[in-house]
């Protein structure tokens, strides 16, 4: 660079910085133009020269485009009025007990104060029982377990391998829009938010909005065809929100089969101790007498899962009748179903007291292990699912 340029270049850069420049480096200006030169002339020291001014720069004065913030004055009134995060504790927890889940939702998009309290277990633990309670058993628990617990592993993988994802220590936090089934109408935000995965909140939203399928039983499966009447088949089941209904999908042997439309009437817990192509153990053979009401296990062939099965124990051929009958004593025990007519193949069966074990053939079937029906409640909602005419 000629020196002329070099001039030419500090005077402007000095004209520049002369807003900023402290007095004595003004007055220094013509005599240190020389050196300036030499020094704005190399890489280095241009550099460290521009540094030290700004440095200068927000020690002193600072930037001129920089104005101080006017502080508020505050409103007497606003200092009367009262918050509803200045009730005290348990005057609010008692409020918020009181809200249905809608409302809740609606409250956690007020500020992150009433966020941290209306996403509280102890809230939803109320929800979660009172609609949900009598179809989560213990099946259903251990398939949400089991999802929790991959879907924290996954987000602990992506938090560690993130460099701008701080570890959650305390909770694992899943960046979603919980009640995305309400925000049209409750106002919720839209954008999402931050909800710890093992949350009863989380699981109540993943019920209601049909994310997750869970293990229940459906009575009279496939809209009540009459080769499944006063029966109970495990599916996979999720919820829809907008018909109050659910979607059943049922496991067979070469085909799946699926259901639109299960009324929450014709639904009841699956049971974690005998899986659908398990045999149950029956322990209350000895105890069955003619009247008593039972289930039994029955597939058609040996590749389809059992299904449940609804029946009331008969009397022997050679019983004598009601006052003389003796059929709680003999090592055979008759299995009536009484939907089918009197003649029909299917009304009724035989098996063994003792040492009972799948029984039947390819032609009418195979009987698995019985169970005794021990409430007048299981008993009514078979009565209330019986068909309009008796079955062929």
């Amino acid at each position: 660079m000629s020196k002329k340029a070099q001039k030419a270049l500090m005077s402007s850069l000095c004209s520049s910085l002369s807003l900023f420049l402290p007095p004595f480096l003004l007055s220094m200006e013509n005599k240190y133009l020389n050196f300036l030169s030499f020094c704005l002339s190399h890489t280095i020291c241009g550099l460290l020269i521009v540094s030290c001014l700004a440095s200068s720069i927000l020690r002193t004065n600072g930037l001129p485009w920089r104005r101080e913030t006017k502080k508020k004055k505050k409103d007497p009134e606003d200092e009367k009025r009262m918050s509803l995060l200045d009730l005290p504790e348990l005057t609010l927890d008692c409020i918020l007990e009181k809200l249905s889940p809608s409302e809740l939702c609606t409250m956690t998009c007020v500020c992150s104060e009433l966020k941290d309290k209306c996403v509280s277990d102890h809230l939803w633990e109320k929800h979660m029982e009172k609609k949900w309670g009598r179809l989560m058993g213990d099946a259903a628990i251990k398939e949400w377990k089991s999802h929790v617990a991959t879907l924290m592993l996954c987000l602990g993988d992506s938090s560690r391998s993130s460099s701008n994802t701080k570890w959650m220590r305390s909770r694992i936090v899943a960046n979603l829009k919980p009640f995305s089934w309400l925000s049209r109408n409750h106002g919720c935000d839209k954008r999402g938010s931050l909800v710890a995965v093992d949350s009863v909140m989380y699981w109540y939203s993943n019920l209601e909005s049909g994310k997750f399928w869970f293990p229940a039983q459906v009575y009279n499966r496939e809209n009540g065809h009459v080769g499944f009447m006063m029966s109970c088949y495990d599916a996979k089941i999720r919820y829809d929100c907008k018909s109050d209904t659910f979607q059943a999908r049922y496991s067979a042997h070469g085909r799946r089969a699926a259901e639109e439309k299960v009324a929450w009437q014709r639904l009841r817990p699956s049971r974690i101790d005998t899986m659908s192509r398990d045999l149950h153990v029956s322990d209350c053979l000895q105890g069955l007498r003619p009247g008593d009401h039972f289930e039994i296990q029955w597939r058609r062939t040996k590749e389809f899962p059992y299904g449940w099965w609804y029946g009331i124990v008969g009397h022997l051929q050679n019983c004598d009748g009601e006052e003389n009958c003796s059929c709680h004593s003999d090592e055979n025990v008759v299995m009536e179903f009484r939907q089918f007519r009197p003649e029909s193949p299917w009304r009724a069966t035989v098996i063994k007291r003792k040492d009972h074990r799948e029984t039947g053939n390819e032609t009418d079937g195979f009987y698995g292990g019985v169970k005794k029906l021990g409430t007048e409640e299981e008993i009514t909602t078979w009565k209330r699912l019986w068909p309009a005419q008796v079955l062929e």
